[in-house]
């Protein structure tokens, strides 16, 4: 039911994106200022919230149709590397590192599930950066990716130097549909903290290591990580 209000929602975006930019491709040499200002304003809210809810549609749909975890052996920091390049891809004005050498594990957990969630959280972490630096521009935007692996078993953490996570209710944020920003669907964390659940891990969230920002940490239980692989010691910030 839900895959089939995704759909019917989605129908129309398209014709009404493509009939906006028809509009102001055929219409906007035609109109003189102050009126052209508004005609651009419009135009451009138009296919921005168009975009805006289709991610929407594309993240509920996404939340009410997850599969079941298929395992297999992973190489975990290339889970992570993966992730981290198609972040740096996504954000080419943040830096965006990895901490290397990375340790050497090899996880039993679902590649793609573990992906989609890697690419979550750099997702939002990357949203958290622009938002800081959009108020204070001489910030030197930065996201720090490592891997730990220990007796407790596989943990990929994601640290920013963006506005931080909010003092009060951060505990609900993993709850769908509760989110503290303005284009935020609600549903990113929520995916993430299922994802953890559903290979027996879990996602921790909390303040940066040092100064302002916030740290995430995907972690999978000992169980997850592939006997005769040794655990590395933990990496500290």
């Amino acid at each position: 039911m839900a895959r089939r209000i995704a759909h019917e929602i989605k129908n129309p975006l398209t014709p009404i994106q493509l009939s906006a930019e028809r509009l102001r491709k055929k219409y906007r040499k035609d109109i003189a200022e102050p009126e052209l200002e508004t005609f651009d304003r419009c135009t451009e809210t138009i296919v921005r919230q168009v975009g805006d809810i289709g991610r929407m549609v594309d993240e509920f749909s996404a939340f009410a149709r997850m599969p079941a975890p298929k395992f297999a052996e992973h190489d975990a920091a290339e889970l992570m590397r993966a992730a981290v390049f198609a972040q740096r891809v996504a954000s080419p004005e943040l830096e965006v590192e990895l901490e290397e050498p990375a340790p050497d594990a090899v996880v039993l957990a679902d590649g793609r599930m573990v992906g989609q969630a890697l690419t979550n959280v750099l997702k939002n972490a990357a949203e958290a950066v622009a938002a800081r630096t959009a108020k204070s521009p001489k910030l030197r935007g930065r996201i720090v990716a490592r891997l730990v692996s220990d007796e407790a078993g596989v943990a990929f953490e994601v640290e920013d130097n963006g506005v931080g996570l909010p003092a009060k209710d951060r505990d609900r944020l993993t709850e769908p549909y509760v989110t503290t920003r303005e284009k935020g669907t609600g549903l990113g964390l929520a995916i993430v903290k299922r994802i953890l659940e559903d290979h027996g891990g879990e996602l921790v969230l909390a303040d940066a290591r040092s100064g302002q920002g916030a740290l995430a940490i995907l972690r999978l239980p000992a169980s997850a990580r592939v006997k005769g692989q040794p655990a590395a010691e933990a990496v500290t910030a």
